[in-house]
């Protein structure tokens, strides 16, 4: 059975050889690892589930003005049934509240999706502070994350992180319910799928619930504490470095307990050419994620 390498992130930044060579395995093998020791403690990570689990506890009405049908946009709150990543399924039957790095009115870029003003709720009190700072943080584990697989992979070191000056991040709390009753084969919190970006850090509340698909099709489930990060990596990352890193299709089922889970999906700026190496193609990181944000939200595939 496959094992999910388990990185101490003091040791990937120092660039430990068993800790390089785990990376590699995390990389070109089993597309997904854990992360300990970062500079995100468990209460960091409690603390931001904490005020994601007060916002998604608020009635609906609440949570209604920063519906993000109402924008056409990815900012705001997702309502269950809201997103479809796999066209095979039901739509998934989560919760989600989106945030990001929002650019000036005045930036060229402003307009897109991938960069579209944040909105925030009024309840709870200091959410949007919380959920800001937690972000700050994030980001700088997901680029300490990705310069260490790129050198796991024997890419130049520092070669991406001109890619990364108005990076596509995107910070998702996640709720799923308790599995419903009524739920079915064709039914998830969210359906088997690989991430469209470059590196996911997913922080979890503890609860069990997510697994990892193996290259032989079976599923492993991958759990971990608050504090210890689950990373994987995706679509875009694999295409840019020419399949030395691996995307690998997870699924959330659902279960008897609720779940929050808060990932940060980290993506480069809009303009860079993330084809694969060597290959002289062009193909835009922001090309790439606002085809596949269409193909998912919901209110995004209706006529304007």
């Amino acid at each position: 059975m496959t094992t999910i390498p388990r990185i101490d992130a003091r040791e990937m930044i120092s660039r430990a050889p068993e800790t390089m060579a785990e990376l590699r395995r995390a990389a070109q093998e089993v597309g997904f690892m854990t992360l300990v020791n970062s500079d995100l403690s468990p209460e960091d990570v409690l603390r931001v589930i904490d005020a994601y689990r007060a916002f998604f506890q608020l009635p609906e009405a609440a949570k209604e003005p920063v519906n993000m049908a109402r924008t056409g946009a990815n900012r705001g709150w997702g309502a269950p049934y809201s997103e479809q990543v796999d066209p095979n399924a039901n739509p998934d039957y989560k919760q989600v509240f989106d945030s990001g790095l929002a650019l000036p009115a005045n930036d060229p870029l402003a307009h897109l999706t991938c960069y579209a003003p944040n909105q925030w709720p009024d309840q709870p009190v200091g959410f949007k502070q919380t959920v800001e700072d937690y972000a700050d943080r994030a980001v700088g584990v997901a680029m300490d994350t990705l310069r260490g697989i790129i050198a796991a992979v024997g890419l130049p070191e520092g070669s991406f992180d001109e890619a990364f000056t108005k990076p596509m991040t995107l910070l998702r709390g996640n709720y799923y319910p308790t599995r419903p009753v009524d739920a079915g084969a064709n039914d998830f919190g969210i359906a088997a799928h690989t991430d469209y970006g470059c590196v996911t850090l997913l922080a979890t509340d503890g609860v069990a619930g997510l697994e990892v698909q193996q290259r032989d099709g079976a599923w492993l489930a991958v759990q971990a504490e608050p504090g210890t990060f689950i990373i994987n990596f995706g679509e875009m990352l694999e295409s840019w470095t020419n399949g030395r890193i691996k995307a690998t299709l997870h699924r959330v089922i659902g279960t008897s307990q609720e779940r929050v889970s808060v990932p940060l999906f980290f993506n480069p700026n809009y303009d860079t050419n993330v084809a694969p190496l060597g290959s002289g193609g062009t193909l835009l990181a922001g090309d790439h994620l606002e085809r596949r944000f269409r193909e998912t939200y919901l209110h995004l595939q209706r006529p304007a």
